[in-house]
């Protein structure tokens, strides 16, 4: 049997086992105080027949399969071979057990006869613009072991591209992979076609690759997203035009214009960026607060438009939702489930009400730093194209939006005290507008608290930088091998130990633009650690890891909901980019 449908258990990170066990166990019973105060009626992305039945499937194989390695999005990644019409009617004529089971041998079979493998309709491809060392790569790089494996991370691009089949094209019907007109970067493992928020550092990465072309290959597919649905979503399948991810596509155009000086693709974005920003200042996401100098502000949230189980992880998600008795508490409880997943920070104790109780999850409820820091990033980047291209009124009306965020993050996030910006709790979701209340600041210490930084209405104010920087270096977020997400060890993949590569990057460039010496010295420390433990576990395991444990130099990630990923996108991109900007004197060592 092909290894696409092997099922044998394999032998799990313990770690991760032991958090897969106790979420499964978990059976506290939430009430409706954990959830907003009251339940709004919100738009809901319609399903597909092809999305219901494949979560059938997706049940059916993990009655058949179970096991702790057992992935549920592998059963709606999978292509049919036949019309759909034709494999529910197979399907409906398997054999079942008393119990209504199917028996795992018959499942493999009818696997193997009806679908191809996850992942089976993305083609390899290897880029036009890749070259094995290309010239001008990393001059800053000296030491010989470090520039051999920056060459090493140079390779996995062409391990990592992809195009959408010609199979995909004839019969989109058949795929819950959506056809994209250019090659796309995918993350790796599990994450089989091409992500939103990723594709930012996998794109800082291309370029110091001198890889422009593939970059811009991936802002097209992103802009063609756009086009359709109206937003970029959060990953390029079927199950998810319910939500978007982190909006960091006109940072990527600005990256790439910087580097390459292309005005056609300004000009070829602007509409679209225009109407993203629509979407994120639509009803859905739009917050208004009244602070406490009587002055209202607009301000953005996470909302998925979806209030069922997630499809790719529906098993899992309904485990969590039966510890609620009403109807109206699981919809809420789904929805702030995908809108965790939207903020790409899923899952977090960020999230919860009552850390780390997992059904206490209330997404929709905060206001969170760093999406603002993102909505007002794309304010300043509009304003920018526009101005390049000769739109003058675009370009002050922008200006002015980005003027009035910078204003409202101030008002709501700042604490002068902890000198970091916090997450808002809302009190009841339902409200046109919110009164701000002190205390509804979140005061747990996360690495977001710091984004902001990243945007230069705050690195270049010099006075709140000083502070931000002494506020960072005394948060204990700053380990021994990084960053950490946050200081509360939950189990779930977006808390402590674990360190991310966007995050390391959003903080060190942050600090770097800031031009304070201070700053730049905290920023290459960060950027020695975060690139000596990602040498250390690629000589280890021979691999580049999705997340890493910031706690033990030369250790990788685990938690949340499944297993330890491998590839990867953005580490590869943060890597490269750090390499870039501090090199690696022959003299300094690597290691842990």
């Amino acid at each position: 049997m092909p290894e696409k449908f092997s099922f044998h258990a394999r032998k799990p990170h313990i770690r991760t086992w032991l958090i897969h066990v106790s979420l499964t166990l978990l059976t506290v019973t939430a009430t409706s105080s954990s959830l907003s105060s009251s339940h709004c009626a919100m738009a809901v992305t319609p399903s597909t027949s092809l999305l219901s039945f494949l979560q059938r499937l997706q049940k059916t194989a993990f009655e058949a399969f179970g096991g702790t390695d057992f992935d549920p999005k592998t059963y709606v990644d999978v292509p049919l071979r036949f019309a759909l019409s034709v494999t529910q009617d197979a399907f409906q004529k398997l054999p079942r057990n008393a119990n209504g089971t199917v028996a795992a041998e018959d499942l493999k079979r009818f696997l193997e006869a009806y679908f191809g493998g996850a992942g089976d309709d993305l083609v390899h491809l290897t880029p036009h613009d890749f070259v094995r060392e290309p010239e001008g790569f990393l001059p800053k790089v000296k030491h010989p072991q470090v520039r051999a494996w920056a060459l090493q991370v140079h390779w996995l691009w062409k391990n990592l591209t992809r195009k959408v089949s010609d199979a995909v094209h004839a019969h989109p019907d058949l795929h819950t992979l959506l056809p994209l007109p250019g090659s796309v970067v995918i993350p790796g493992s599990r994450f089989r076609e091409v992500y939103y928020w990723d594709s930012y550092w996998v794109i800082r990465g291309l370029i110091a690759s001198k890889m422009h072309d593939t970059a811009t290959a991936i802002v097209t597919n992103l802009i063609s997203l756009i086009e359709q649905y109206g937003f970029v979503l959060n990953g390029a399948r079927a199950y998810y035009t319910n939500r978007s991810q982190p909006p960091l596509l006109s940072a990527m155009i600005y990256e790439i214009y910087r580097t390459t000086g292309d005005v056609e693709l300004l000009k070829r974005s602007l509409p679209a960026l225009l109407k993203e920003y629509e979407f994120w200042n639509s009803d859905i996401h739009k917050v208004t607060i009244l602070d406490a100098q009587g002055c209202t502000h607009t301000l953005n949230r996470y909302n998925a438009m979806w209030d069922k189980p997630r499809p790719e992880s529906s098993i899992k998600d309904q485990v969590f939702a039966s510890n609620f008795s009403s109807v109206s508490e699981k919809q809420q409880f789904y929805r702030d489930l995908a809108s965790a997943a939207e903020s790409g920070w899923d899952f977090s104790t960020r999230w919860m009400r009552n850390p780390p109780n997992f059904t206490t999850l209330a997404t929709t409820s905060v206001i969170p730093v760093d999406l603002n820091a993102f909505v007002l990033g794309m304010e300043l980047n509009i304003a920018f194209f526009a101005k390049v291209v000769g739109d003058n009124g675009t370009a002050e009306r922008f200006l002015e939006n980005a003027d009035l965020r910078k204003k409202a993050m101030d008002s709501v996030f700042w604490n002068a005290n902890m000198k970091q910006w916090l997450d808002y709790w809302l009190e009841n979701t339902c409200e046109e507008v919110h009164v701000w209340k002190n205390g509804r600041q979140n005061k747990n210490v996360f690495a977001s608290n710091f984004v902001p930084l990243w945007m230069k209405p705050f690195y270049s104010d010099t006075s709140l930088v000083a502070s931000v920087v002494e506020s960072l270096k005394t948060s204990d977020l700053v380990r021994a091998a990084g960053v950490a997400t946050s200081l509360t060890d939950s189990g779930q993949q977006w808390d402590f130990p674990n360190g991310w590569a966007p995050l390391q990057h959003m903080l060190v460039e942050g600090l770097l633009k800031s031009g304070s010496q201070e700053a730049r010295s905290l920023a290459e420390e960060i950027a020695i650690r975060w690139v000596t433990t990602n040498y250390i576990v690629y000589k280890k395991t021979g691999l580049m890891h999705e997340k890493l444990d910031v706690e033990h130099c030369g250790e990788f990630g685990g938690g949340g909901e499944y297993v330890p990923q491998t590839g990867f996108g953005w580490s590869n991109g943060v890597v490269l980019a750090f390499l870039e900007e501090f090199g690696w004197p022959e003299d300094r060592n690597i290691e842990c």
